[in-house]
């Protein structure tokens, strides 16, 4: 009997749980090596100890209710934070189990406490990462190793448009674009391989269909062996930004009042020709254009008046502008058109003349019908000129001698 009870008692000091008895005096009977450890106690100094001069009086104030209860019989769950001996705290899951004798009298309460800390500071960590998850403004999406969705945030929804139960169980497919070949997707996959995460910005499609440039991370999740077990993509939608920035760089190279394309634009897109005119033999007429009558509308009818009329002017020339050919405002009433690869000066002549008829046209303005002229000097490349300088001021040249011979005129540049 007593090696059965010496094997008991080791069994219960063995166990990581803290168990003990007290007495209605609530004098300590029994302590095992769990709640010696706890109190910083060895057993022997814990038995006979009461319970009140073994705790703070703060904590037994608030065992007290649990106490009392016990020992009437009714047996007790509770948690409770409490400092250990080492000045640590720790939180425990605590039971007061009644000891109830054969005549029906409590005669005492055992006490088992699970301490429970490690299991609270994950419980913290996941309430916390879940509360992220829940609340980021990011899109969150959660795949097997096999791409199957398992989980998605409210972010994801918002972003995607598609719900939780939409996207549960498909894989990221439902949002490819059709904007990427396969070979941006191999290059993905084999950093991701590599490196454990991808970063990069990506286009996908929304569930209305609708296309969204997303700023997205793709984190692998190993397991134990190192080996995928998750992929986690975190990712954001900065459309709005890439409009921004493509706004702010088309307005750098383009006329605010009209649209096309500015002096800056212009002299790339001639030095462009120019680079590449060894290699392609290529061959371009610069035509310089000035409006004819335009200072008098300014002055006549004010400035709201020429601006719109120069936008309408704008839009005429844009609908003569042929894929590979360019026109820009370049001040004021003046408009450089480059037609690329003309056929001879028979060509050059007749684009010119659809010019000024084009212009001829009368246009309504604000309630006023206008119509204004067009003279217009050509330089031709590479005969009359090898740098853009040139063939502008060239081209400038002509223009003064067509306006100098009346309304509507066409020269060609002449060294002469």
């Amino acid at each position: 009997m007593i090696k059965g009870e010496e094997f008991i008692r080791t069994i219960i000091d063995s166990a990581p749980n803290m168990m003990g008895y007290w007495d209605r005096d609530l004098r300590c009977r029994y302590a095992n090596a769990a709640y010696s450890e706890w109190f910083g106690m060895p057993p022997e100094e814990i038995i006979g100890i009461r319970f009140q001069d073994l705790v703070s009086e703060q904590l037994f104030a608030l065992n007290e209710p649990h106490i009392r209860a016990a020992l009437a019989g009714e047996p007790q769950r509770f948690e409770r934070t409490l400092n250990k001996a080492d000045g640590s705290q720790g939180h425990i899951i605590g039971h007061y189990i009644p000891d109830v004798g054969a005549d029906g009298k409590v005669r005492g309460f055992s006490i088992q406490a699970n301490d429970v800390t490690l299991l609270k500071e994950t419980e913290a960590k996941l309430k916390l990462a879940a509360c992220v998850f829940e609340n980021t403004l990011d899109g969150v999406l959660i795949t097997d190793v096999n791409g199957t969705i398992l989980s998605v945030n409210p972010g994801f929804t918002e972003i995607t448009g598609y719900t939780a139960v939409e996207a549960v169980g498909q894989t990221p497919r439902i949002l490819q674009s059709r904007q990427h070949d396969k070979a941006f997707y191999a290059l993905m996959w084999e950093e991701i391989k590599a490196n454990g995460r991808w970063y990069g910005e990506i286009w996908n499609r929304r569930k209305d269909g609708g296309l969204y440039l997303q700023r997205m991370t793709i984190s692998m999740v190993p397991g134990e062996d190192g080996k995928p077990v998750r992929y986690v993509s975190v990712f954001s939608d900065i459309t709005a930004l890439w409009r921004k920035d493509e706004h702010i760089k088309h307005l750098a190279f383009h006329d605010a009042l009209t649209d096309l394309p500015n002096r800056t634009l212009l002299m790339d897109r001639i030095g462009q020709k120019l680079l590449h005119s060894e290699r392609e033999q290529s061959h371009f007429a610069l035509m310089f254009l000035d409006l004819d009558g335009f200072k008098l509308v300014n002055d006549q009818l004010g400035h709201n008046v020429g601006d719109d009329l120069l936008k309408k002017v704008a839009k005429r020339l844009q609908a003569l502008v042929r894929g590979s050919d360019t026109v820009a405002r370049v001040g004021g009433d003046e408009f450089i058109f480059i037609l690329n690869n003309p056929q001879g000066k028979d060509e050059i002549t007749n684009v010119a003349n659809r010019i000024v008829r084009s212009i001829n046209e009368p246009v309504e303005v604000l309630g006023e019908v206008l119509q204004v002229g067009v003279s217009i000097g050509i330089a031709m490349f590479p005969a009359d000129g090898h740098t853009s300088v040139n063939l502008i001021r060239n081209a400038d040249t002509a223009m003064y001698a067509a306006k100098s011979s009346g309304t509507n005129s066409i020269r060609f540049f002449s060294a002469d």
